[in-house]
Order: C-alpha cells, then structure tokens, then sequence
C-alpha cells in the first residue's frame, strides 16, 4: 500500500517539480536577455509555485488567524523543510534561512529568486545580519525567519536568537509570530520533523508513504517592536507561539535569558 501511494502521490508532485524548474528557466532566460523581472513579480511567481507544491504534499492545512495587511517580520516556529512551502504560499514572502537550502534543488533556486538571505550556521557577522534583515525592511518586503536557528521535533521551543530582531526594532517594523504544529492520528507528528543529518529525498519518500497529515498553521497577533529591547521581544514572541502550540506558557522565569539569547 505505502508503495502504491507513493506512486500515486508522486504524479501530483512531479509535475508541480517540473513546473519549478521551468520557471526557473524562463527567469534565468530573462536575465541573460536583460530582462530581469522585479523582485515583487519574482516572489508573486515564488508564492504561485509554492501554492502548488504545498497542494502536492500529503497535508490537510488549516489556518486561523488574519494574514496582516502591512509588510511585517514574520517568526515561526521550525519543524520541517515542508515549513517553508506552507508559509510560503500565504502571501509573497522573503525567507531567512541556512545556505544549505540555497543547494536544494528547484525550490532552492526559486528561493534565491524571491529575495532569501542565506546565511551559514557560524558565521557570526552579526551586524551585516542585521543590516540585510533591515534593508529588507526598510523596502517594505514582509521578511520570514525561524529564530530557532534549526528545526526542532515539534514537542518543544528551542531558545529564540533575539538578534535576529534587531533590524526590526531599527526599523520599527512590527512581528508577525506564526505557530505551525504537525498533527497525525490526534498527536503530534513524529515523521514530519526534518531534524540532524536526515536525507530530503529518504524524508520525502516516508511522507508519501503515509496517510494524509494535519497541518495547523496560526497567524498570531502582531507585536510591535518600536522601542523594545530584543530579548524582551524575542521573549514575547516565542511565549505567544508556545501558548499556541501547547495551550501554556514556558512558566521558565529563570530561563528567560537562556531563551531570549542576545
């Protein structure tokens, strides 16, 4: 059964993919003819790509909440690769994510398109971070990052990096918080999590083979960020995504510095 399904799900996913990768084409094919297509188009292109793509992964998505009607920094929880198709399709949107992803194929390229900043785990130029991050808000492009740093099991926060709000408290842009869960069978998803040194193709392959998941997806209120010190905010916003994960806050007073790191 789980190989019939494979296959079955895998015509869905391959035209979608093949899709991708032509229009990855024709945008490669403008910039040698000079006509290199403006951002706004490129991600308006990116989001009709990854509407598709979310379509052919087996997920019943909900989402509550009220998409903002302003560019915002949006900070969502990190569980999966998948993460990045399902916000994707919201709304145009920039990521920030690690420069292994900028290797992925299609779905890479198309992210490099649609304005993400890649950056290595490491690294460490804080400030140019925090300039990137506020040059694109200073342009009004809505900008998403995982403050986690890394995906997670979905059971539990990591520490959010604060210093990834830098460049919305020097530009006053207010934060967007996001909570995706991954449920199966009435309980979190234990095959969803895209964690450590597993393969995209191995992890791909075990989704399809599965009955259809649950994705909820909850768009929370805004926070603004005008003033704030950032590990204050990076503390707000990662109590209201655990409130709506898990119905409770972290109730950790004494590991608040740990969790807003600076």
């Amino acid at each position: 059964m789980g190989r019939l399904r494979i296959a079955v799900r895998l015509t869905r996913l391959l035209p979608v993919l093949a899709l991708g990768g032509t229009m990855a084409g024709a945008i490669a094919l403008a910039e040698r003819l000079g006509l290199r297509p403006s951002l706004a188009r490129r991600q308006r292109w990116t989001q009709a790509f990854m509407r598709r793509l979310a379509a052919a992964l087996p997920f019943d998505v909900q989402v509550t909440g009220q998409l903002p009607n302003r560019p915002m920094l949006w900070l969502s929880n990190h569980v999966s690769w998948t993460d990045i198709p399902l916000l994707g399709m919201l709304m145009p949107l920039s990521f920030l994510s690690k420069a292994e992803v900028r290797q992925w194929p299609v779905a890479g390229w198309l992210a490099n398109q649609a304005g993400t900043l890649f950056i290595r785990r490491g690294a460490g130029d804080a400030q140019c971070l925090r300039e990137q991050i506020g040059g694109q808000l200073s342009a009004e492009r809505p900008l998403l990052i995982f403050p986690e740093g890394t995906t997670g099991t979905g059971r539990a926060l990591r520490p959010f990096h604060g210093r990834l709000l830098a460049g919305a408290i020097d530009t006053g842009t207010p934060l967007q918080p996001v909570a995706i869960e991954y449920r199966r069978d009435g309980a979190p998803d234990d095959v969803a999590p895209f964690v450590g040194e597993d393969d995209l193709l191995r992890h791909l392959l075990r989704l399809l083979a599965l009955p259809r998941g649950q994705v909820r997806i909850h768009l929370l209120e805004p926070i603004a960020s005008a003033g704030m010190e950032r590990a204050v905010l990076a503390w707000q916003t990662q109590q209201a995504i655990q409130q709506a994960l898990f119905g409770r806050p972290s109730g950790a007073v004494g590991k608040r510095r740990q969790a807003c790191a600076a």
